[in-house]
This record gives structure tokens, C-alpha cells and sequence, in this order.
């Protein structure tokens, strides 16, 4: 038997679904007020991404509904940051943590042999790595 602490599948599934809401809103208004020189260079991305994990939201909680969840409406915390350095460290850190979530996610359905879930996750788990980089790449710059 698991232990109290121990999150079940659908449970982690509307942990990502929330992250998700999180970060679509968090990187579309940071969008709009990114301002400056850099805050040129990155607002496209940040809508870009903004996009993306909505649509991570989406395919999560089609897939949740799927196994007889019911999907979340509310988001984890959303930060948007007060410049663009500052914006970029936050989605950072929200990207390394989606990335280690996820990766637990997909060894929790792959432990359960729901290959479907853990494929899903494994599709969006390149994305976040991507946005990562892209974010670790502009703090850089």
C-alpha cells in the first residue's frame, strides 16, 4: 500500500495541468510587459511558449479526462517578475521544475504500463527542455 505522501497518477496529472495554466499566463503577460532592448529580443518567445504549454494543458487534461479524472481550473502561483532578467530566472526555475515533475510522471505510467500517458509526457518533456534552454541561453546573453 502507498503512503499517504505518495501521489497516484491522476493526482500528478492535475499537478502538471496546473503548472501548465501557471506558465501559459506567467510567460503571456510577462509578453506584455517585457520592455527594453532584451525585452524585444524575448516577448515573441515568451508568446511562443505561452501558446505551447497551453496546449501541454490541454492534451494533459484530455488524457487525465481519459482515466476518469477530472482536470483543474486552478493554476499553481503564477510570478511574473518586475524585469526581463529577473522574468527569464523565474521561467528558469519553473522549466526545471516541470522538467523533473515530468520526468517522475512519466517513470510513475511507465511503472503502471499506461505507455499512453507516459509517451504524452515524454513529447511534452522535450518541449520543456527546450524552453529551458531557451531561457538559460537568454540569461546568458
Amino acid at each position: 500500500m502507498a503512503g499517504k505522501n505518495k501521489k497516484g497518477l491522476k493526482d500528478m496529472l492535475n499537478d502538471a495541468i496546473a503548472r501548465e495554466i501557471q506558465v501559459s499566463v506567467q510567460y503571456m503577460w510577462q509578453h506584455v510587459q517585457a520592455v527594453g532592448l532584451k525585452g524585444e529580443v524575448v516577448k515573441g518567445i515568451f508568446k511562443k511558449f505561452a501558446i505551447t504549454e497551453m496546449k501541454h494543458a490541454e492534451a494533459i487534461a484530455e488524457r487525465l479526462v481519459m482515466l476518469g479524472g477530472v482536470p483543474t481550473t486552478v493554476p499553481t502561483p503564477i510570478t511574473i517578475g518586475k524585469n526581463v532578467d529577473e522574468m527569464l530566472k523565474i521561467d528558469k526555475k519553473a522549466e526545471e521544475e516541470a522538467i523533473a515533475m515530468y520526468k517522475e510522471i512519466i517513470a510513475l505510467a511507465n511503472k503502471e504500463g499506461d505507455y499512453i500517458t507516459a509517451n504524452l509526457f515524454i513529447g511534452i518533456l522535450a518541449d520543456e527542455e527546450e524552453h529551458f534552454a531557451s531561457f538559460e541561453s537568454y540569461l546568458s546573453k
